[in-house]
């Protein structure tokens, strides 16, 4: 039973209350809201108290401010803005069951709902689980009102995608010693028995050491080496469509916690790099959300979960390693370590799964958060249709994406100067295109399609066209993205759903590209 209500007003004055609440009591609501001199504005939240005939609990009602009316992507972030603080301001007069009115648009208003009660205090004395005290659902003040069909699914599934984004959240927030590549495992083990799905519709298979160098993993190995705890590679096998499909593949950098290895970092803020397994964290929330919500594709998983440490067994600058590929890498620097593993993560996916469309997620280079800092996510792609995908997909889920080049004119920098195939710095120049570029040589079937004819010998120096229309591709050729997390991996802002700390970025976006998804590509 409701113990309180977050209801919406419009900028224009018009107050989205349910129809069944008495004449008197919406009277007594308007007229407070006056005296309380609130306009409507994004950000405005108010908590008035007396019973205003929305249930005979319901002693507590925000009003939240919901700016000009709208069905656009930014109306809809503002409505996830609005609902948030109302739970806060809820929250903090310890309401316990919080009923959210519509808004106009259920599955925002329940992502913002989850999100904005979302709050790390797995550590702290007393408050162990206190983000989850606070229940909330639709607000229904009558058997003869309720929700439609397809609001009510929408307010599910913005309720699953939120708790995604949120498991990504504490996945990346935890310290790294209680989040090490094998309780990372653990972990998402619990998360996918709670839905318990048959291993015929989600199948989890993890992998260890001696599996890494049965394939011949040199990269990921490599980096894996210098840490005292074991290395694992979960692979997540996800079947929503049709048998025989070519799934959907993502991939994402687990590296639980990055030290820098033998090129050590600096200590300050060091300690933020128990976040440098985001990609991991949010491919594994983005695959639990996509089978809670049963999407009818198939998807495949895999997250190399490694520490990067310096030690006497840790790899040295200058060693050269060879990846599954085949491909020869020398380690020019040990705190270039995520595009090792990914290297060997990405071959396997490639190899054995054969998807149409692959996508890698890491938090990968400080130079991206230099170049985009915390409000977009940069993609470098071969695909223009897969770009426009996910552009749209982070629009919707307001966790944008800023295309970045991915030339081959950019190989020279990792392909010369070096006693191996590959290098893996390119220098201070274009340092996250290099790293993506790298990355591109490592994806088997990839069709090359930025305007270069694929490499024999050197790479072309002209710059060419750039990323041409990549429809018709050839039987078997993949689409492929690399995601640079790096700059929107947390955040200092407390304002609506944000919540100082690790982000989840972009776990909602990949679920929302995936629900827009074909099951047969």
């Amino acid at each position: 039973m409701h113990d309180a209500a977050v209801l919406g007003l419009h900028a224009d004055g018009q107050l989205l209350v349910p129809n069944s609440i008495a004449a008197n009591g919406k009277e007594n609501l308007t007229n407070l809201i006056k005296a309380a001199g609130s306009k409507g504005k994004t950000g405005e939240s108010h908590v008035f108290y007396g019973d205003f005939g929305l249930g005979s609990d319901i002693q507590k009602v925000a009003v939240v401010g919901l700016g000009q009316q709208g069905t656009s992507a930014a109306a809809k972030d503002r409505i996830r803005m609005a609902v948030a603080a109302g739970v806060k301001a809820l929250k903090a007069q310890e309401a316990k069951d919080i009923g959210i009115a519509n808004m106009g648009h259920d599955q925002a208003a329940a992502e913002g709902a989850s999100l904005g009660l979302y709050n790390f205090n797995m550590f702290k004395s007393g408050k162990k689980g206190a983000q989850n005290e606070t229940k909330i659902s639709a607000l229904e003040t009558s058997a003869t009102e309720k929700r439609s069909p397809d609001e009510v699914k929408a307010f599910e599934h913005g309720l699953i995608q939120a708790q995604a984004q949120n498991l990504a959240r504490i996945l990346m927030e935890t310290p790294s010693n209680h989040m090490t590549p094998t309780l990372f495992v653990e972990r998402f083990l619990k998360e996918v028995e709670s839905l318990g799905l048959d291993e015929s519709k989600l199948k989890v298979i993890v992998r260890d050491q001696s599996w890494a160098e049965q394939m011949k993993m040199g990269a990921f190995l490599s980096v894996s080496k210098g840490s005292d705890e074991p290395l694992k590679f979960l692979e997540v096998q996800y079947n929503g469509g049709k048998a025989g499909d070519r799934p959907l593949a993502l991939v994402g950098k687990g590296v639980t916690f990055d030290s820098g290895g033998i090129s050590i970092k600096p200590s300050q803020n060091m300690g933020m790099m128990k976040g440098d397994m985001g990609g991991a964290a949010t491919v594994a929330s983005a695959m639990w959300g996509i089978a809670a919500l049963n999407l009818p594709l198939n998807v495949v998983a895999g997250i190399p979960l490694c520490e990067n440490m310096p030690s006497g067994r840790a790899s040295k600058p200058g060693d050269v390693v060879t990846s599954m590929s085949g491909k020869t890498i020398e380690v020019d620097n040990t705190d270039a370590e995520g595009r090792l593993i990914l290297a060997d993560a990405l071959t396997y996916i490639s190899k054995t799964h054969q998807p149409h469309t692959l996508i890698d997620l890491a938090t990968l280079t400080g130079a991206m958060d230099v170049a985009l800092g915390g409000a977009y996510a940069g993609v470098f792609s071969t695909s223009d249709s897969l770009w426009s995908e996910l552009d749209q997909a982070g629009e919707e889920a307001h966790e944008a994406f800023w295309r970045m080049p991915l030339h081959s004119v950019y190989l020279s920098q990792i392909t010369t100067n070096t006693v191996a195939d590959l290098i893996n710095t390119g220098g201070r120049s274009a340092g996250s295109c290099t790293a993506a570029i790298f990355l591109r040589e490592f994806v088997h079937g990839i069709e090359r399609d930025d305007g270069f004819a694929q490499r024999e010998g050197e790479p072309s120096t002209e710059v060419g066209t750039l990323l041409q229309n990549p429809e018709g591709l050839k039987a078997g050729s993949v689409r492929y993205a690399h995601i640079d997390i790096a700059g929107v991996m947390d955040t200092t802002s407390t304002n609506g759903y944000y919540a100082k700390g690790m982000t989840g970025r972009p776990a909602r976006a990949l679920i929302e590209f995936a629900k827009k998804f074909p099951s047969s590509k």
